[in-house]
């Protein structure tokens, strides 16, 4: 049954590859007592970067690991949205426009959804909202039917039969991330271009809808970090604005602290530069 679905998922186009299946309920075939990532690391030695489409390849892995879980790389046919809590499938389906996604969907061994997109050209992001994971380009998902390390079996709640649904440019923002850094014109009162943005900043954030709150967050510690490591802003009246925004909005206070922490930092080390203009 596993090669057969194999076989019917490389006649979609999408190379597949074969995964090391669970011993157990929590014991994974590779061996290592401490794997933690139990029916879901690939079996082959350059990992998904191996997968194929090739009837006869693939018919030589499954022949000598028949048990092999499934591995479909992502980013060829198909996108994949990874929700693995409430609260993700809440944020995804606002991205969405309110409702439900439409297209193809697995419950996946672990109680999770997994819902196919086309492609947006885009990585893989972790923790694109809370509960939510995106497997894009350079990235795989585990496919029915294979096991899961609790003993379930990954399956289809609606069968890729039919065409793929795009991403929405609400979700499409999220998965693209922060803007590449370029540099930007010059502005002729740097000292109030911070504050304007600053302000903005943090009316952007007090204002951001659920499902939204921690990425537009972390979007705005981004930008303001890079202000504040070109020596624009200092950290401080930072923190103090967007956290009271955030909490404003609804966030707690531990999950501002993380999102502050890594957005500021991702900020600093790529400061804003104003152009050759104001070198001296």
């Amino acid at each position: 049954m596993l090669l057969a679905a194999a076989l019917a998922y490389a006649r979609l186009g999408i190379p597949v590859l074969p995964v090391h299946p669970p011993a157990g309920p929590g014991v994974c075939c590779c061996g290592r007592p401490d794997c933690d990532r139990v029916g879901k690391h690939p079996l082959l030695r350059h990992g998904l970067h191996d997968a194929s489409t090739d009837r006869r390849r693939i018919a030589v892995w499954w022949e000598r690991w028949p048990r092999a879980n499934i591995g479909l790389r992502t980013g060829v046919v198909m996108d994949v949205a990874d929700v693995d809590s409430a609260p993700g499938w809440h944020g995804l389906c606002l991205l969405l426009g309110g409702g439900p996604p439409d297209g193809p969907q697995v419950r996946t061994g672990g109680g999770g959804r997994h819902v196919w997109f086309r492609p947006c050209g885009h990585g893989n992001r972790v923790r694109l909202l809370p509960g939510l994971d995106w497997r894009g380009r350079d990235g795989y998902v585990v496919a029915p039917p294979s096991r899961h390390a609790g003993g379930a079996d990954y399956r289809w709640l609606c069968p890729p039969t039919a065409g793929l649904p795009e991403v929405t440019p609400a979700l499409r923002e999220l998965i693209a991330g922060p803007p590449a850094v370029s540099a930007p014109a010059p502005v002729g009162d740097p000292d109030r271009y911070a504050r304007a943005a600053l302000e903005a900043e943090a009316d952007r954030v007090a204002r951001a809808p659920v499902g939204a709150r921690n990425d537009t967050l972390n979007r705005a510690a981004f930008a303001l970090g890079r202000l504040v490591g070109a020596g624009m802003l200092d950290e401080g009246p930072v923190c103090a604005e967007l956290t009271a925004a955030a909490l404003h909005a609804g966030l707690g206070r531990a999950e501002t602290r993380r999102t502050l922490r890594s957005g500021l930092s991702a900020g600093r080390i790529r400061p804003w530069n104003q152009g050759p203009s104001h070198v001296a």
